[in-house]
């Protein structure tokens, strides 16, 4: 069984609650659970990072600059991140980095010196799994109320939350569809010890 060596997560309605077009540091706010899934992953000596459609930038609802700081304010409240990979195009600019499209995730693996094959991405729409799926990663749809029926339904791997996501990768690659590990948190940590 090949080891996740690396994990991607989705930034907006995965990792911090959706703010549609976030600038503010101040309203970064993390989801229940994802600083404990972060810190799982680290405590297993495995990398994390974020990658994020920005498409406000594009649209200028908000600037590269107001990206940064909220991505230090994702950093400071649940970091530190190996790396953060942000894509500040439009849906129409025909971009070869904004999600569905692999190549935020290509570019994160090659800093994280990480094949995508060892690398997972987290995710709460579909096209943050059908990246995944272009790059050669493992993708895990953590559904929310934004998700859409069919994104679920399509989902290779799909998981109730952020901890049973993290859990499912602590020996591998994910399998099935519907993800479940039920251990207590308590108990993941102390395997990784």
């Amino acid at each position: 069984m090949t080891a996740i060596r690396a994990v991607l997560f989705d930034r907006d309605g995965t990792l911090v609650e959706d703010v549609p077009y976030n600038g503010d540091p101040d309203r970064v706010r993390p989801m229940p659970g994802a600083r404990e899934a972060v810190e799982l992953l680290r405590a297993h000596g495995i990398a994390t990072g974020v990658v994020t459609n920005q498409s406000g930038v594009a649209r200028g609802l908000i600037t590269e600059a107001d990206v940064r700081r909220v991505n230090e304010r994702v950093d400071e409240l649940l970091g530190p991140f190996d790396v953060f990979a942000i894509c500040p195009h439009g849906p129409d600019d025909g971009c070869h980095c904004r999600k569905p499209q692999p190549g935020m995730i290509l570019w994160a693996a090659g800093r994280l010196c990480t094949p995508p094959g060892r690398l997972a991405v987290i995710g709460d729409i579909g096209a943050d799994v059908e990246a995944a799926r272009r790059a050669g990663a493992h993708g895990i749809l953590v559904p929310t109320p934004v998700t859409r029926p069919e994104e679920t339904a399509s989902a290779e791997h799909v998981a109730p939350n952020l901890h049973t996501a993290v859990r499912a990768l602590l020996d591998g690659p994910p399998h099935g569809h519907v993800l479940a590990d039920e251990r207590p948190v308590a108990d993941a940590y102390r395997e990784a010890r």
